[in-house]
């Protein structure tokens, strides 16, 4: 009787045990999301050219270990809206399809992230053009009225050369990103 009883026992457990993993109730959140087009999402991330310098990070210890650490900045995760076009178009097509908690390294390259380099966006303009109360020096950087950062290629008496291309034009750009959490649309 009581090897009958055990057979039951074990049944019972074995039923139970395939009525929870059927309907998903063992599922801790961590894998069973995936990231749709108008999700919100949350992503960590590490932002590398191809000889592996780190450039930029969501995460703090990367950013102090790489030397890219900003005082006053909050590392977080970055939120933003899969596939509304927010993000670099490698990046933000890249994370569709990802289960929260996975981990994925996307390789984007230039024509996908920040362009080609375009010989076309560098300018030279009259000092007197610029706004500036000095002249500026070769290396700097500045921001039109626009927000754009531009890069001072360089400076005679008269006019400044100035690189409107961004600075990860022509780049392939390779992210670490781990998906942290999804908001469904």
């Amino acid at each position: 009787m009581k090897t009958g009883r055990g057979a039951v026992i074990l049944g019972c457990i074995l039923i139970v045990a395939c009525v929870l993993l059927g309907s998903g109730c063992t599922d801790t959140g961590n894998g069973g999301e995936t990231a749709e087009a108008g999700d919100t999402v949350h992503v960590d991330y590490v932002g590398k050219l191809e000889d592996g310098t780190v450039f930029d990070t969501s995460i703090e210890e990367v950013a102090v270990e790489s030397g890219i650490y900003v005082e006053g900045r909050e590392y977080s995760p970055l939120t933003f809206e899969a596939g509304a076009g927010g993000m670099i178009k490698g990046f933000d097509e890249g994370v569709i399809g990802m289960k929260v908690g996975e981990e994925k390294t996307l390789e984007i390259p230039p024509e996908e992230a920040y362009g080609e380099y375009d010989e076309a966006n560098i300018q030279t303009i009259p000092l007197e053009d610029l706004g500036l109360p000095e002249p500026p020096v070769e290396g700097q950087k500045l921001m039109t009225m626009y927000g754009t950062r531009v890069t001072v290629l360089e400076v005679n008496e008269t006019h400044a050369t100035i690189d409107f291309n961004h600075e990860l034009a022509g780049k392939t750009l390779i992210f670490d990103v781990t998906l942290v959490s999804i908001e469904s649309s």
